[in-house]
């Protein structure tokens, strides 16, 4: 289950997971709170059950209900709740039934309100497992109490077009460096404004240096002022969201992630993917993928240091050579959606071998109901991802 079907990281996870999952062994049941988003029609049937904008409301009880009813309708063997309100909708409904439930942190949490935090470490103290996707995240699960047996950190998955070689989306000119990147513009905690900044100082040093900006949201208008107000006129170009991000990525010289808190960051994976060299904050997960041959790393908010380190990727082709295909092992070595979905797959059985259930017998549409072999071979594993 997932918050909303919007084209952000976590979102895209949980649909890339939902298409990857074996469905000869897998019946998924897909859930939201809320259908609206670029995946609403992307993954066919999905479930919502609406909040009513409160988690604590008459509709908020109500849907409780109603999601146990469908749980035990579907006889839902695994829920997997895969993001914050999810986590406080699922995981105590799942346990009030007695099925099996797995929490997610896909964020640091560093930007919940404590009494968010704690509410949301209280759910994870009924789960069975709580997956996180970088140890980052699984640190701070474990400082917070959790038993370090309950968190599993399976990373990020890039599906294998990322890894691709396309041609790029803005044709390449040799008079012109870019800087790239890839964020929703609904939170400010991604740092866009610093960022502009920084390539408003290195304009006169890069007189045909372009800023690429892909995403939208709330915060465009605002942007798109600061932009002007730092006078970068046609140096900056705001693309909107975009389903060819490798494309894009194909056609920018470095890959800038100057956020205040990130997990495992998804733009940061498929830059790699592309073999673009990356700056990044030093926040919660982007050690872990930035070593000191794949990228360079600033501190949050330091528009100096961060103009500093895109300067000498800019000045230096080699560097930027050798850093992007180094992060493109990296992330071709750990970061397949392949890999992904088998450590959720493993996940996924092991819970169930440990709960002691076993899949029923079924007969697929189409074919006829047999015995020994055949019967075997219509065996199928029920579990849920629900989002």
């Amino acid at each position: 289950m997932v918050d909303s079907l919007r084209t952000g990281g976590s979102e895209r996870q949980f649909a890339a997971l939902a298409q990857a999952l074996d469905p000869s062994a897998f019946a998924l049941h897909l859930g939201c709170l809320r259908k609206a988003g670029g995946f609403a029609t992307a993954l066919g049937e999905i479930a919502e059950f609406g909040l009513g904008g409160s988690l604590y409301g008459w509709q908020s009880i109500r849907t409780r209900l109603r999601l146990a009813r469908y749980l035990r309708r579907s006889k839902i063997a695994v829920a997997h709740a895969f993001d914050f309100y999810t986590n406080l909708l699922l995981i105590p409904v799942a346990r009030m039934i007695g099925v099996p439930v797995i929490g997610s942190l896909r964020q640091l949490g560093d930007l919940l309100t404590p009494a968010q935090w704690r509410a949301q470490c209280a759910a994870f103290r009924w789960c069975d497992r709580v997956v996180s996707n970088s140890n980052a995240a699984a640190e701070r699960l474990i400082a917070s109490g959790l038993p370090q047996g309950k968190v599993q950190v399976i990373g990020n998955g890039l599906a294998p077009e990322y890894f691709a070689r396309v041609a790029p989306a803005l044709p390449r000119r040799s008079d012109v460096l870019r800087v790239g990147m890839v964020a929703r513009m609904n939170t400010r905690d991604k740092n866009h404004r610093n960022l502009l900044g920084a390539v408003a100082r290195l304009q006169p040093r890069f007189p045909g240096l372009e800023l690429i900006l892909v995403g939208d949201g709330p915060l465009r208008p605002e942007l798109e002022d600061a932009a002007r107000s730092l006078g970068l006129g046609d140096g900056v170009r705001f693309l909107g969201d975009r389903r060819d991000v490798p494309a894009v990525l194909a056609s920018v010289d470095v890959s800038a992630m100057p956020s205040d808190s990130e997990s495992l960051s998804n733009a940061i994976l498929e830059s790699m993917a592309a073999g673009v060299p990356v700056v990044a904050t030093r926040v919660g997960g982007n050690p872990e993928l930035i070593a000191e041959d794949r990228g360079l790393l600033v501190l949050p908010r330091d528009e100096g240091a961060l103009s500093g380190a895109i300067a000498r990727l800019l000045e230096d082709g080699g560097l930027r050579a050798s850093f992007g295909e180094a992060g493109r092992r990296f992330a071709l070595a750990n970061f397949t959606m392949e890999r992904m979905r088998v450590r959720h797959e493993k996940l996924y059985r092991e819970l169930l071998v440990r709960k002691g259930w076993h899949p029923r017998a079924e007969v697929k549409t189409g074919r006829a109901a047999g015995t020994g072999q055949a019967a075997r071979e219509e065996k199928v594993t029920r579990a849920v991802v629900k989002g």
